[in-house]
């Protein structure tokens, strides 16, 4: 059952992500779409009906004019069994019900279809979070939750499990951004519709003396050699198949018809006991 305290504020979200079009804070969606693009071009298929699920729709119908584009909501607007490939685009961090989307996609697709997700992952904006909690923790004596718990890697690649997906796939990138200083990484992070949507966010003005220290402490520990400071960014892509008869098997154990030393050519040694 989800934590009330972790839900997003979709109205929030809504109007964040307002924002981020009129600014074209399309960043990191753009880092995604070109992994997206880059993984199917190596996958020997033509996918003919294409649906994107993505709260910032202007970008990704750019990028697959084609495709369906279908908004993030809890219910997703999707037609079951229509589509030989379904994409999650930079929304499934944003989602209460992330395992709910998930089956929503795969009974989306056909059979044997591809579902692709992207979404940031777990380590994303750790330098921030770490200096946040020591500024608020040092003049306040606490902390308010101030950014998105996001998921670790392995948390996420057991969810397609769940969801009922074959072959599933999770794997992470890393990108490294760097900053004029602490403010204009707030004031990027604004621009892409990436800041605090939790429904038991603070409502109240954060004390400037927070944001003071924290900007001391991220130039102190997280500054380069050329006066700028660092941010991390972690993309976590997960790819499963809808399940179909006609699917590659694993194979059984004990099924081998040769050793693995003379598929390698190389001479077989025993462990010591």
């Amino acid at each position: 059952m989800n934590n009330p305290k972790m839900l997003v504020d979709r109205t929030a979200l809504k109007m964040n992500r307002n924002r981020a079009v009129d600014s074209g804070g399309y960043f990191l969606h753009e880092l995604a779409i070109s992994e997206v693009k880059d993984r199917l071009s190596n996958i020997n298929r033509d996918f003919q009906s294409i649906a994107i699920v993505t709260g910032l729709s202007t970008i990704w119908r750019k990028a697959f004019p084609s495709a369906t584009v279908i908004e993030d909501s809890e219910n997703l607007n999707l037609k079951r069994g229509k589509y030989d490939l379904v994409i999650h685009g930079m929304a499934l961090h944003w989602a209460n019900d992330p395992v709910g989307q998930l089956i929503q996609l795969r009974l989306a697709l056909k059979g044997d279809g591809l579902m692709i997700a992207v979404c940031l992952g777990g380590t994303t904006l750790n330098e921030l979070r770490d200096v946040l909690i020591e500024a608020e923790t040092t003049l306040s004596g606490g902390i308010h939750p101030r950014l998105m718990p996001m998921a670790e890697i392995r948390d996420l690649g057991s969810l397609i499990q769940r969801a009922g997906f074959a072959l599933p796939v999770a794997d992470s990138s890393i990108t490294e951004c760097l900053y004029k200083d602490f403010y204009t990484l707030l004031h990027d992070l604004r621009a892409m519709a990436e800041t605090n949507v939790l429904i038991n966010r603070t409502k109240n003005f954060t004390k400037r003396s927070v944001f003071r220290l924290a900007s001391e402490l991220y130039h102190r520990n997280f500054s380069k050699s050329d006066d700028m400071v660092s941010a991390t960014y972690e993309h976590i892509y997960l790819t499963g198949w809808a399940p179909d008869p006609g699917q590659q098997k694993p194979l059984r154990p004990g099924s081998a018809k040769m050793r693995l030393a003379d598929a390698l050519q190389s001479k077989e040694t025993s462990l010591p006991d």
